[in-house]
Parts: C-alpha cells; sequence; structure tokens
C-alpha cells in the first residue's frame, strides 16, 4: 500500500497547480530555513538541559558554601546532610523557575 510513480505524479502535479512553479523555489527555502531554526532550538534547548545539570550538581546554592561531606562517621547524618542540600537546591531551582515565568510573563 505505498505510493506508486503515478500517485507521486499527481501529488507534485497537484502542488504546482496550487503554489505555482514561481513561488515553490521560496515556499521550499522558507521551509529549510525554518526547519533549520526549529533543529538549532532543539540543539539549544538540549545543551541548556545538560548544563543546567551540571550546574546543579556543582554550583553552591544561593551563595552559600557547600561543605563537603564527613569523610566517614554517621552515614545516616550524611544522608540527612544531603537531603537538606537537595532541598535547598530543589528551592533554588524553583525560585529561579519562577522568576524566569514571570519576566516571560511580563514581555
Amino acid at each position: 500500500m505505498g505510493l506508486g510513480p503515478l500517485e507521486i505524479g499527481l501529488i507534485i502535479l497537484a502542488i504546482l497547480l496550487l503554489f505555482g512553479y514561481k513561488k515553490l523555489p521560496d515556499a521550499s527555502r522558507s521551509l529549510g530555513r525554518s526547519l533549520r531554526i526549529f533543529k538549532g532550538e532543539m540543539k539549544g534547548m538540549k545543551d541548556d538541559d545538560v548544563r543546567s545539570k551540571d550546574a546543579v550538581s556543582t554550583t553552591p546554592v544561593r551563595g552559600e558554601i557547600v561543605p563537603p561531606p564527613a569523610p566517614s562517621g554517621d552515614p545516616n547524618a550524611q544522608l540527612q546532610e544531603e537531603a537538606r542540600l537537595a532541598e535547598l537546591r530543589a528551592a533554588d531551582l524553583r525560585a529561579r523557575a519562577d522568576q524566569a515565568r514571570s519576566s516571560d510573563s511580563s514581555r
């Protein structure tokens, strides 16, 4: 149930009749530009995701100095400290997201 040469020819003929042979190069050029822009935006979004994940794991939250975890000692205390730091990071990310949303909506 594929397209045969007759069906493809009819589709091309219909496109030529609808748009005309003079407008087809402009239409294909604008379609190519749109696809390039779309691909660039998608790549930028992926890069931003990777950068934000790296930033979360390496940067201190709200300018505070993050102490290194205790060498050995009580594992329960280490887990609680890691949980506290994760909550601070999450709160900071929520605040940044809210700030970005409010600045986007004001435009």
